[in-house]
């Protein structure tokens, strides 16, 4: 199908782009990697009067260290995360996840900020940045703001974004001393998406027990989650395998699970615990060798 008739503009920089964005309102839409909005259009379920191509605005589109933390331009791709040699050492969350996420095509083209705004409930990014807990940077053409991660996920495609705001950049904490990170997915055979996935960083103290663990959970929900009952249950704790199961059966506690032809509710709950086990042990395998190391 051919998308309806739309106006299109191609800012040259993030001022220009506010602007436009603050004069359609809700009948602009910005286009950065198209993989979620030009597949809408082509069906009809999105129909912008005007398109704002934000692709070639380079302001936005760097990986940026400062001090213990990461700055991350939205138009980054994945591939930019997945290959870089400063993010693996650093904050290796971010590779792993994004070397999940589509085929070549998709992490060569697209970015960060986009699927973050879009808020799919089995998109990879959301576990990775809510585990993190990472900080969003919205700028619209009255001023800016930062958002955290735990806030931003509102529900099914819907984001704490104000129609006149762009997603600019993400920041997220490095990896700290003692700490391991690790991403853990099971994708739909056909999509890619994720049935379920889960992003974990955890950070052992002197004695080998849980000081800090951050679980970001997506595929499960209408959004990506932290699963207050499962963290609660391994913070402060030695994560001896039995704790680390009966934490992770927690995976999935208050949420309303979604259910389709690939997996039923009940499944998918399964998978939740599953994969949270996984994800965890992983981490803590790769927190202890830092440990080690350091």
């Amino acid at each position: 199908m051919i998308p309806e008739s739309f106006e299109y503009h191609a800012p040259k920089n993030l001022a220009e782009a506010t602007r436009l964005v603050g004069q359609f309102g809700a009948d602009g839409k910005l286009l950065a990697g198209g993989h979620s909005l030009v597949p809408l259009m082509k069906l009809r379920l999105a129909a912008p009067k005007h398109l704002i191509d934000i692709t070639g605005i380079g302001e936005l589109n760097y990986i940026r260290e400062e001090g213990d933390r990461f700055e991350i331009g939205a138009l980054t791709t994945h591939f930019q995360l997945e290959s870089s040699g400063l993010l693996k050492s650093r904050c290796p969350l971010l590779p792993e996840t994004a070397r999940e996420i589509g085929d070549v095509q998709v992490r060569n083209k697209g970015t960060l900020g986009g699927s973050l705004a879009h808020s799919d409930p089995a998109a990879d990014w959301p576990a990775a940045v809510v585990a993190l807990d990472a900080e969003m940077h919205a700028v619209s053409a009255s001023g800016e703001r930062r958002i955290p991660a735990k806030d931003f996920f509102v529900d099914l495609l819907a984001t704490a974004l104000q129609p006149e705001e762009i997603l600019a950049a993400i920041r997220v904490p490095a990896l700290p001393a003692r700490g391991g990170d690790a991403y853990a997915k099971h994708c739909h055979p056909a999509s890619g998406f994720a049935v379920v996935g889960v992003a974990a960083r955890v950070v052992l103290d002197e004695r080998g027990n849980l000081a800090e663990i951050g679980v970001g959970i997506t595929g499960v929900g209408p959004k990506a989650y932290r699963p207050a009952a499962l963290e609660e249950a391994l913070r402060g704790k030695s994560p001896g395998r039995k704790r680390l199961e009966e934490a992770c059966a927690h995976a999935a506690d208050g949420v309303e699970v979604n259910s389709d032809l690939y997996a039923s509710a009940e499944y998918r709950g399964h998978l939740a615990a599953v994969y949270a086990r996984r994800a965890v042990e992983k981490a803590l395998e790769r927190a202890s060798e830092n440990s080690q190391i350091s």
